[in-house]
């Protein structure tokens, strides 16, 4: 888990956020959860599916996933997520961060939040928000 002894910059926390998504783009998601306090990965990946892919289907049965876990089975759909804009809190402590889902915002977003532990800083999350 990434720590610092002083509480950290924003484009330091930004940095890190960025390496977590990229990691779970890539799925590796146990590498993931190793750079932050982490929430249940589970609920982050099913809310990102159900933003994004089960989102954009336009109700045609066809067009639905075969499977109710097809998203845990097949991470690839991940690779079409990127993040957008970066809203920090007045304290900044807090964040979140748009995601993009084939180039268009999608409803969901991830939060994370600076905080301390022991005598260092590291961050947690990501929750999600809708």
């Amino acid at each position: 888990m990434r720590t610092w002894t002083e509480h950290p910059a924003k484009a330091d926390v930004e940095a890190v956020a960025r390496r977590y998504f990229s990691l779970l783009r890539a799925g590796r998601i146990p590498e993931a959860e190793q750079l932050i306090d982490h929430s249940p990965v589970r609920h982050v990946l099913k809310s990102l599916w159900t933003g994004s892919v089960e989102a954009s289907a336009d109700g045609d049965e066809a067009s639905r996933s075969p499977a109710a876990d097809e998203w845990e089975q097949d991470l690839s759909w991940l690779g079409e997520l990127n993040l957008a804009d970066f809203h920090w809190g007045d304290t900044g402590s807090h964040f979140y961060v748009e995601i993009t889902y084939r180039a268009q915002v999608i409803e969901v977003a991830l939060s994370f939040w600076v905080k301390p532990v022991d005598a260092s800083w590291v961050i947690a999350g990501p929750g999600t928000l809708w």
